[in-house]
């Protein structure tokens, strides 16, 4: 029993430094130098232009930067995106990603909806209801991927 409630404590020391870790080093960054959200498009660059981005990129209107460039190794077309004004930072853009209020989480959903109209024509979604019955691995699942749509990771 007590190799147990070490190993717990192990477990729980390690992912305390590795949040302060992260933390820190948010913290760390200039001011205002938010990152751009990158994607690349399989189309040609000149298909691609600033002022007719899909729908879902243009409803940000000036409050996004947009960077469009040839993706290397002519494959296709890297879309970047990221605000004007400074987004939440260090331990306020934890605090925003897990409530769900950061609006990078927003423009990275356009981001991958804009890839989607200009790839298909159509954003593909997931039928709802499900057509199946969750097991308790896939209720698991769910639980820990429920904020995928925002961030696209879990």
């Amino acid at each position: 029993m007590p190799a147990r409630k070490m190993l717990f404590a192990a477990a729980g020391l390690a992912t305390g430094a590795l949040v302060l870790r992260r933390l820190t080093a948010r913290d760390t960054e200039p001011a205002g130098q938010d990152r751009w959200l990158v994607v690349t498009v399989q189309c040609d660059p000149d298909e691609v232009q600033p002022g007719k981005l899909p729908a879902p990129l243009q409803d940000f209107g000036d409050r996004i930067e947009t960077r469009i460039t040839p993706a290397p190794g002519d494959r296709g077309t890297e879309i970047a995106v990221r605000f004007r004004e400074p987004q939440p930072e260090g331990t306020h853009s934890v605090i925003a990603r897990i409530s769900g209020d950061d609006p990078r989480q927003d423009l990275r959903l356009a981001l991958r909806e804009a890839k989607a109209l200009l790839e298909t024509g159509e954003i593909m979604r997931a039928d709802a209801p499900p057509t199946t019955h969750d097991t308790p691995g896939g209720k698991l699942i769910g639980l820990l991927s429920r904020r995928a749509g925002g961030e696209g990771v879990l």
